[in-house]
This record gives structure tokens, sequence and C-alpha cells, in this order.
């Protein structure tokens, strides 16, 4: 398994220097006062106020349709009515998840198709009333409105009027100059009148307007947080489809991996012990042909074939050591990863804390997952120790290899921790890598328990 283990070699100089330029210049201003200047809060903003106009049309289409079909369920015409009502809601719902995709920077896969059994009208029709993510659609329609003109009015009203009293010194004159007052008027009745005319009122009004924007920029980006959970939550596939295709693709990588495997075992089997042991038939064929006419050459050749044989039996313990090590079935992870660890080039230090062992497919893929980080340890890490920690949180096994060396790995495609990363996924695991670049390196797994 290769890894690119090494410092980051992109030229500063480059297009990267640009962001890292802004991204140190975000760093210099605190959270509270860049936020209403930035992108993503104005981006939000134009969100809520579209919300509003949007939502109401779909709220009265909504409303419509939905009565409509009611009121005609007593002829025929009611039930078809309604599934076209539910699969307009779905195209509308393909609207609103490409307006949260530009302007909340929130992806939310597309639902299945509805597609009925057989093709025909009335498939279809019983296949859209019988889809979940249809009425949910329908739902989002119902439930957003309120929620949009509660979120259109807060954000509108704080948002103006926060800038307005902000910006307050830039156009105070305006009002001396064409309305004939001094400033805006806080309070007038037949008595006096009390307005925003001198320096420090001014510099009051500017200073609160400047809390209130400050605020308002996080009370917008609430506010959008929760239209993201009615997108994502209500207008996505449902959980249970979701599982399914990440478990398709699970399968995908399960058998991609087994159909790997068995090509390196029959490579090395063709190319090592077979390729071995068909030279030694050989060379016990030609030493029997010399058996009675040069007794010593054939000794000699029969000594050799026996090294042959020492050789092969060796190649062959180490390729079912690779499928499958004994030690491990017989005597668990804290002995089979301690032989892992006497065979690595750099001193390694294992501590195993478990007080029963995991189902015996989750010990096997915590063992290769180890022998893997270790092997990269070796080959690529430059250290001069490392260690192995194993124990169990709750449900779940967790794995951490910790090195000292130069740092720099990487979880891209195409590296072996990618690959490493997609085996764990196949079996709901988790590999989560902290290597800046200069070291030490930390590889932690988390793995499913079973026992």
């Amino acid at each position: 398994m290769a890894t690119a283990y090494g410092p980051d070699t992109r030229d500063p100089q480059r297009s990267g220097g640009g962001m890292e330029n802004r991204l140190a210049a975000k760093r210099f201003l605190p959270a509270a006062l860049r936020a209403p200047v930035e992108a993503r809060t104005w981006r939000e903003f134009v969100y809520l106020m579209l919300s509003f106009p949007i939502s109401t049309v779909l709220f009265c289409f909504a409303i419509t349709m939905a009565s409509l079909s009611a009121g005609l369920l007593i002829t025929f015409l009611g039930i078809p009515l309604l599934a076209a009502g539910l699969a307009a809601c779905r195209g509308l719902g393909v609207l609103e998840r490409a307006r949260a995709r530009a302007l909340l920077k929130l992806d939310v896969a597309e639902p299945a198709p509805v597609r009925g059994r057989t093709g025909g009208l009335m498939s279809w029709v019983g296949a859209v009333l019988k889809s979940g993510v249809s009425w949910r659609h329908l739902l989002y329609t119902l439930l957003h409105f309120p929620w949009a003109v509660f979120a259109f009015c807060v954000s509108l009203s704080l948002w103006t009027w926060g800038w307005a009293a902000l910006t307050y010194p830039v156009y105070a004159w305006v009002f001396p100059a064409y309305a004939g007052i001094d400033g805006v008027q806080l309070y007038g009745d037949s008595t006096h009148n009390v307005y925003l005319d001198s320096p420090f009122e001014l510099a009051l009004t500017s200073a609160v307007g400047l809390v209130v924007v400050m605020a308002t920029a996080w009370v917008i980006r609430g506010l959008a947080a929760v239209d993201r959970l009615m997108v994502s939550g209500l207008l996505g596939p449902s959980r249970l489809a979701t599982r399914v295709t990440e478990l398709e693709s699970d399968r995908g990588v399960v058998v991609d991996t087994a159909a790997a495997d068995l090509r390196r075992i029959e490579r090395d089997l063709h190319d090592g012990a077979q390729a071995r042991l068909v030279a030694l038939a050989m060379d016990l064929g030609l030493a029997k042909e010399k058996l009675t006419d040069d007794p010593e050459a054939a000794a000699k050749m029969v000594d050799e074939a026996h090294g042959e044989v020492k050789v092969a039996l060796q190649e062959l313990r180490d390729l079912a050591r690779g499928i499958h090590p004994a030690v491990l079935t017989d005597r668990g992870l804290d002995a089979a990863l301690s032989a892992i660890a006497s065979r690595c080039t750099v001193p390694v230090t294992v501590e195993v804390d478990l007080a029963s062992r995991p189902a015996q497919a989750i010990e096997g893929i915590a063992y290769f997952t180890v022998s893997e980080l270790l092997q990269n340890v070796s080959k690529h890490a430059r250290a001069t120790r490392a260690s192995v920690d194993v124990w169990r949180s709750a449900d779940r096994l967790m794995l951490q290899v910790t090195d000292n060396g130069r740092g720099g790995a990487d979880l891209t495609a195409g590296s072996g921790l990618a690959g490493l990363t997609e085996r764990l996924d196949a079996v709901d695991g988790i590999l989560v890598v902290e290597s800046p670049a200069g070291g030490p390196t930390k590889v932690t797994a988390e793995l499913p328990w079973r026992g």
C-alpha cells in the first residue's frame, strides 16, 4: 500500500497563495465582526427574502390541489388529480433543492423517481400515492409557508433597521436639508419633539445599529439553518433509501476487494510456491535419473531440492498468514498485533485493552488495518518509533496507530489510505487521519463491535 507521506510540495506563489492570504485575513477578524459582510450571510438573507413569495405560491397551489382533490374523491377524478398534484410538488421540490444548493450551499440528493410496476397510468398513480417522498414534498409546501413568513419579517426588519441605524450619520443631513426637521424623530407631541441630531446621538445610533447588524447576521444564519433542516429532511431521499444506496455501494466495494484479494493470492501462488514446486519436481526427476549413474550428483540435487522445499513452505506460511493468521484465530488481537509489530522496521509499542473479543470478521479487518498502517510507517513515515492502541468504546472497536515521522499523510483519491477508508466504509467503519507536515501522524479507525 503506497501512501504519499511528506510535506506539501505545492507552490505557495500560485493560486493557493491567494487563498491562504484570504484565509489569514478572515482569521484576523473575529467571526462576530466579519459575519455581517460575509457572502454567506448575504446569500442566506436573499434566500429568506425569496422564500416568502415562493412559499406563498407553493402553499396556495398545495391547498388548492388538496382541497380540490378531496372534493372530487367521490368521483374517480379525485385520485388521479391528487397524484398529479403530488407529482407537481415533487417537481417544485427540484427547484427548491436547486435554490438551496445555490444560496445555502446545501447539496441534497435527488430522491428516486416514481415508477409504476406495469407502466400504465393507474400503476403510476398508485406509485405516486404510495411514495412517502411525494407526501413529504406536500408537507414541505404546507409547513414552509408559515415559517417563511416569520423568517421574512424577522430578517427583513432587523437587517434593514440595523443597517439604517449604522449608516445614519452618513445620511442624517438629508432631514434638515429636505424634510425641514432636525433628524429622525424619536418622540413628538404638542409640547415638545425629540430628534436624533447631536453628534453624540448620531454616534450612539450608529453604535446601536452596529450591534443590531452583528446580531442579525447570526439570526439570519439561525433562520437559514432551520430551512436547511426542512429541505434536507423533507425534500431529500428517505433515510431508508439512502441506507440502501450506501449498502449497495459498500457491497460493490466488498466484492471488488474480495476479487482483488483472490487475484493477489492466485498471483502469489503462481509466481511463488507453484513455480518453486514445479522446479522441485524437475530437480527430483533429474536426481532420480542420476541416482544409479552418479549418486553424488543425485545426492547434491536432492539436497538442493530439500532447500527449495523449505523455501516453498515458508512462502506458503506467509501466504496463509496474509489470508488469515492462525495466531489471530487462536489468541486474538493482542498476540496478532504484537506479531505484526515485531516485524516492523521501527520499535512499536502495542496496547490492547479488550475484555472480550469482537466478531471474527471485525477482528480480521482490524488486524489488516493495523498491518497496512504499520507498513506505511515502515516504508514512508521515516519514523523512529510508533504505537498501536486498541480499545472498546460502547459498541465500537477503536484502533489508533501513531508515529513520530514526517507526516503529510493524505486521504485524497489514489492513496492507499483512500482504499483503506473504502474497506472500512463497507462495514460502517470510519478512518480519521491527523498528519500535519512535520508530524506526528495519528490514524484512528473505528469499527462496529458486533461481538
